[in-house]
């Protein structure tokens, strides 16, 4: 029997787009919460050998990605391919952002 957010998931999904990247597949579906609002889930799926069973299975990975993050995680991502690309030198100012997020500690985030 399929629980009831296996059925919620397949109904809202509006869109599906998959990338193969070498041994990695991304998945990016567009879907609708309850309040018509769309979102999207960007899945890493990895195929993975289990040497204990002998067989394959995959890993997955998803972010959910809201509608009023979209400009400030496009921007990010294409800071970060542009700088990986030679495009893009950090200013000093964003430098100093990126060292306070990555002392985040996630005790003070109630996770």
């Amino acid at each position: 029997m399929k629980d009831s957010r296996e059925n919620n998931d397949s109904r809202e999904e509006l869109y599906s787009q998959a990338v193969r990247a070498g041994k990695r597949t991304y998945f990016f579906d567009v879907k609708a919460t309850k309040s018509g609002d769309n979102y999207v889930t960007i899945t890493e799926s990895k195929r993975r050998f289990d040497d204990n069973t002998g067989k394959f299975s995959y890993e997955k990975h998803k972010i959910f990605l809201f509608k009023e993050d979209f400009e400030k995680f496009l921007e990010g991502f294409e800071k970060a391919v542009g700088f990986i690309n030679g495009d893009f030198v950090p200013e000093e100012e964003e430098d100093n952002t990126l060292e306070k997020l990555k002392n985040v500690d996630f005790e003070d985030l109630d996770l």
